[in-house]
């Protein structure tokens, strides 16, 4: 059975809901950040990043978002949750890859400082600058990625659970996605899957 390693507030958000769109079973733990179980050796033998999510498989242990989100759509390729043809995909690639290393890391910046500075100061600075930055990347997406109603169109794939986790990332750094129709329509439209209302019970 698949395992899905998560956390409240966590990016596992995006392949916890990928998976119930795909009707999957699988069992959910959750790592509670709070008591610090991320670095208990129980989950470091896990993941030694001490990250989640992390995907147990029958194959091995897979980590990072993109690489969930792409798993989980090859393994029930019925659901069709990512394109079959290479460049599409790899478009779908280049998207989640922008999260991942784009805006996961800006994001970040607003509690996660001290992965890149040990002075204060620097840290106050970094998440002072979240906000113009969250916003500067909502605009890209608004404007070249999400070609509407979905991230790749009319179907929807496995791009749109990651931009759903965006958009909470924006209202909590203080960007207004009501300044982005794109956007706007976007959390409607996913807010009426079954998968969007369980994901919400799930993560405060």
């Amino acid at each position: 059975m698949l395992r899905l390693y998560y956390s409240d507030n966590s990016a596992a958000y995006a392949p916890h809901m990928l998976l119930l769109e795909a009707g999957a079973v699988f069992e959910a733990i959750s790592i509670d950040f709070k008591l610090q179980e991320q670095a208990s050796e129980q989950f470091l033998s896990v993941n030694p990043k001490g990250r989640v999510p992390v995907l147990t498989t029958s194959e091995g242990i897979l980590t990072e978002t993109p690489a969930l989100l792409l798993y989980i759509s090859q393994t029930y390729p019925d659901k069709h949750l990512a394109p079959t043809d290479p460049f599409k995909l790899a478009q779908a690639q280049a998207f989640n890859m922008y999260i991942a290393s784009t805006v996961h890391v800006g994001h970040a910046h607003s509690h996660r400082g001290t992965r890149w500075a040990d002075d204060p100061s620097a840290r106050k600075s970094m998440a002072a600058k979240v906000k113009t930055n969250m916003y500067s990347y909502a605009k890209f997406i608004e404007e070249h990625y999400l070609t509407g109603p979905w991230i790749l169109g009319n179907e929807y794939s496995m791009c749109d659970p990651y931009l759903s986790l965006v958009n909470r990332w924006l209202k909590n750094d203080g960007v207004e996605i009501n300044e982005f129709p794109k956007l706007q329509d976007h959390e409607a439209l996913i807010s009426e899957r079954w998968s969007h209302r369980e994901i919400q019970r799930i993560y405060s």
